[in-house]
């Protein structure tokens, strides 16, 4: 039985839902085979994210580790490549704070990749028909503070581990105009489980080009 960690993100920003939460959750609550599937609300708020999922990967024990978020304005299931050392919040966290430029972890490295078969997630997710993407960036919020604290701990105290970071867009019922780009929660919480899937069973990353240019 493969023991999996999926984390979504509480409402911020004064928004009503968090699709990655609501995604996490929903992917989580029904039994895919071989595996425990185990989903978990983080705070938006810098710290304390990375205190509680550290709290929790105590707790469950899991061999892979799939921490999600929101980034409004994407179209697809982003599957992030890089997680950097630094906190820059261009707005405030739920509790008020607004890093600039700080490392999320002191003396640690400069970045960490995800160890998730990310061009082979992406694969499965297109092949059911959702669009999905390689992302280079994380951004510099509670996302990426979370996918650096997350990959820090699992390099630093669980290497043999699994981690890594997805981005989903927006719900639908929370861009009522049709302004901005959005995926139904039930499509993003089918796709996690194709990652879950793929990083559970794929060791050599599949190969094709999925840069950008930005």
């Amino acid at each position: 039985m493969v023991r999996v960690l999926l984390t979504g993100f509480a409402p911020f920003d004064g928004a009503a839902l968090n699709p990655s939460w609501e995604a996490a959750r929903l992917a989580a609550a029904v039994p895919l085979d071989g595996f425990s599937l185990t989903a978990v609300e983080l705070p938006c708020v810098f710290g304390d994210s990375i205190d509680e999922l550290r709290k929790q990967v105590v707790r469950v024990d899991p061999d892979l580790v799939v921490a999600v978020g929101l980034a409004p304005g994407r179209a697809a299931v982003s599957v992030e490549r890089v997680a950097v050392n630094v906190d820059d919040a261009r707005i405030p966290d739920n509790a008020g704070n607004q890093p600039i430029d700080e490392p999320v972890v002191p003396g640690g490295p400069a970045a960490y990749f995800s160890t998730l078969p990310i061009k082979a997630s992406v694969a499965a997710v297109r092949a059911a028909g959702i669009p999905a993407e390689v992302s280079p960036t994380a951004g510099n919020y509670v996302c990426n503070h979370v996918f650096y604290g997350l990959m820090h701990l699992l390099a630093s105290e669980r290497p043999g581990v699994r981690g890594g970071f997805v981005h989903v867009p927006w719900a639908p019922e929370q861009v009522p105009d049709g302004g901005q780009p959005t995926l139904a929660v039930p499509t993003v919480a089918e796709a996690l489980r194709l990652i879950v899937a793929t990083a559970a069973t794929v060791d050599t990353d599949a190969r094709f080009t999925a840069g950008a240019i930005h």
